[in-house]
């Protein structure tokens, strides 16, 4: 059974809703299309789970909570640029059940709402009245497009643990790490705090992608919004299929997938259904959880209060999910 998220939600629950209202705030005059897309983005939901790290590890180092709010807010709305513009990439009609931006407007249109949803997320960060919040916050949206880049950009080649590594901090932990490590920053005296939490961040934003990774296999598509084996099918190995290499270097099949190569639908159906039968999995889980007590561990110096405890039930939730 999925646990159960009231424990580390509740702690901050006031300070989402202040959050959704914040990225609802409008900005300097603008085009009512943009207010409609943004509404439609905002409302198609999310865990909200970069803001609640923000929200937690904040609240835990009591940094002022109208900046927390700002920040948490600039995070998510930086995550949700990211989707408008992953959407269009990979030509993806549907998110979480509801129609993407890119399936209702032009390409032209929904380049332009994600540059301009960037641009909000960027001034409410600058709204934190901090510089050190600002720079994280610019490393972190060059990480990302970098990222992105280099997925586009990559060719026939063999692909490695590293690069796998490198993707994952990319796409999904550079969010968790300016998450954690931007709500330290906001704290006064907080400096001994701000590499724990960073770590902390990326810790927990590994787990998380590879807990996703893992669902491509395992996952129902209802659930998940895809087909099963999406990655493979997209010539993206992840790391149940080196996980599987570690026992299995000979298969032909993960071989060619491992050499770069987009494999048949039937091929990947073969694959996927081989990895799943594998103790690939498990190991990959293994690695989450290993990702999640280490992310534990570097909280014990932290204060012992709720939201350190609730950290620590966040990152349970990160490994146990099922969505």
């Amino acid at each position: 059974m999925e646990p159960t998220t009231a424990t580390f939600f509740d702690l901050v629950r006031p300070q989402l809703q202040a959050v959704e209202s914040r990225m609802r705030q409008s900005a300097d005059p603008h085009h009512p299309a943009l207010e409609t897309a943004i509404e439609h983005l905002l409302a198609a939901g999310g865990k909200r789970i970069r803001p609640t790290v923000a929200l937690l590890a904040g609240s835990l180092l009591q940094a002022p909570d109208d900046r927390l709010v700002t920040l948490a807010a600039a995070i998510e709305m930086l995550h949700t640029a990211t989707l408008v513009h992953d959407d269009l990439i990979d030509g993806a009609l549907f998110r979480r059940g509801t129609p993407t931006l890119n399936a209702q407007w032009t390409a032209g249109a929904t380049v332009l709402t994600g540059d301009y949803v960037f641009a909000r997320a960027a001034q409410m960060a600058a709204q934190t009245g901090s510089l050190a919040v600002m720079e994280s916050f610019a490393r972190t949206l060059m990480a990302i497009v970098n990222g992105e880049i280099s997925q586009l950009f990559r060719e026939q080649v063999p692909q490695t643990l590293t690069a796998y590594q490198e993707r994952i901090y990319a796409k999904t932990a550079s969010l968790f790490e300016l998450a954690a490590e931007g709500a330290a920053l906001l704290a006064p005296g907080s400096a001994q705090a701000h590499e724990p939490m960073r770590r902390f961040g990326y810790n927990i934003g590994v787990a998380f992608q590879i807990v996703d990774d893992v669902l491509d296999f395992i996952g129902q598509p209802t659930q998940i919004g895809k087909p099963v084996g999406s990655d493979l099918r997209h010539g993206i190995v992840t790391l149940p299929v080196f996980k599987y290499l570690e026992q299995h270097a000979d298969d032909p099949l993960a071989r060619l997938a491992i050499a770069g190569q987009t494999l048949p639908a039937d091929q990947v159906d073969q694959l996927v259904a081989t990895i799943r039968s594998s103790s690939a999995i498990d190991e990959s889980l293994d690695e989450a959880r290993r990702m999640v007590d280490q992310a534990s561990d570097l909280l014990e110096p932290l204060p012992d209060r709720p939201e350190r405890a609730a950290l620590i039930d966040l990152g349970r939730y990160v490994v146990q999910r099922t969505l």
